[in-house]
């Protein structure tokens, strides 16, 4: 499954709309009412490769690579972990809560798409849970050394992964349930019934 330029450029800015923005926007209607859905995905399993060092997250289908993606890593002080994990949990339209760190000190927590909140469209688990795979308004990030340890990814692109590995894990939606969801403005978790692997190498 791959999106289309439009369908990414969508996801990027409605991941930027307050939810209320979006209940009266007649705009906004119709572009999702145009949306037309992805291609359906192959059959066989799923696995996620990510290497630190070149910065790339790879979406591998029966020993195929079928798609890569730019990721910002952990910062030096705050490394991605290395391993093999299973991913069980998704969360979309994530809200944030400071965690207690002290470089968090003074900050407030934030609703899903309120302005300030870090996580964007989806919240994909790897290694609960503290480490997850997010979007983030921080796009110009993407290729370096710079989360506290997760791994992000640009809004329009972790909506796609995130419904890739959730159909890989057993919870079939097709892409109008992520368009009505991220629309709702609350979050959704969608815990998958099978586990999708993740290998950080690098």
């Amino acid at each position: 499954m791959h999106l289309s330029r439009s369908k990414r450029a969508w996801v990027a800015a409605l991941v930027l709309v307050p939810a209320a923005t979006l209940a009266v926007s007649r705009d906004a209607r119709e572009s999702i009412a145009g949306l037309i859905a992805p291609k359906a995905q192959a059959a066989g399993s799923v696995q996620l490769a990510a290497d630190i060092s070149s910065r790339r997250l790879r979406v591998v289908r029966n020993g195929d690579v079928v798609q890569s993606y730019t990721v910002a890593v952990g910062q030096a002080s705050d490394p991605t972990p290395r391993g093999t994990y299973s991913i069980r949990r998704i969360v979309w339209n994530p809200a944030w809560v400071p965690p207690d760190e002290k470089w968090a000190r003074g900050k407030t927590a934030k609703a899903p798409g309120e302005k300030g909140n870090p996580m964007r469209t989806a919240k994909i688990f790897f290694r609960e849970p503290d480490y997850y795979i997010h979007g983030t308004p921080f796009t110009s990030s993407l290729g370096s050394a710079a989360s506290r340890g997760c791994l992000r990814m640009s809004p329009s692109e972790v909506a796609e992964l995130a419904h890739m590995v959730m159909n890989a894990g057993g919870v079939s939606r097709d892409w109008s349930w992520v368009k009505a969801t991220l629309r709702m403005g609350d979050s959704r978790t969608v815990h998958l019934k099978r586990p999708v692997t993740i290998t950080i190498t690098g």
